[in-house]
């Protein structure tokens, strides 16, 4: 078994319009793109010894899909839902389907937003959720991740 098959695997998924961050309201966003996410996340799992499968969609039943993979597969799975947090029952069933160990994070602060953003469906399914600490969450949720699997110790 390679280094890489040894370490805990951990989905970070991430659902629409998170292609255009960098474009996007970067007053709002920040300045940093979905690659800058990515890099943060693959160094953040090198520390803590986790490996990273990243991903982006912008389609709710390929994001629902690879939340099924990750059964049998990952150790856990750090998910921004975008605008997925507020719509997607499907969403939340199969996170809760596959009985693993889920931190939603989201880049600005929902509950500071429109209204319609303070409730989230995948919060029924997440251990924990970070919002409103930019893209520094995902390492904060990848960091949290590493000590519910044990990839800290």
């Amino acid at each position: 078994m390679s280094d890489a098959e040894s370490r805990p695997l951990i989905a970070v998924l991430n659902g629409p319009n998170l292609n255009m961050l960098g474009l996007r309201e970067p007053g709002l966003y920040g300045a940093a793109t979905l690659d800058d996410v990515e890099q943060l996340c693959a160094e953040t799992g090198d520390q803590f010894d986790l490996a990273i499968d990243f991903r982006q969609t912008n389609g709710e039943g390929e994001l629902v899909t690879w939340v099924q993979e990750c059964r049998g597969r990952a150790a856990g799975i750090v998910i921004n839902p975008a605008g997925y947090t507020t719509t997607s029952i499907a969403l939340m069933d199969a996170l809760l389907a596959v009985e693993l160990p889920v931190i939603e994070v989201h880049i600005t602060n929902i509950h500071r937003r429109e209204e319609f953003r303070h409730h989230s469906y995948v919060s029924k399914a997440a251990v924990g959720v970070i919002c409103g600490l930019g893209i520094q969450g995902y390492a904060l949720a990848l960091s949290a991740m590493a000590a519910i699997v044990g990839a800290d110790e």
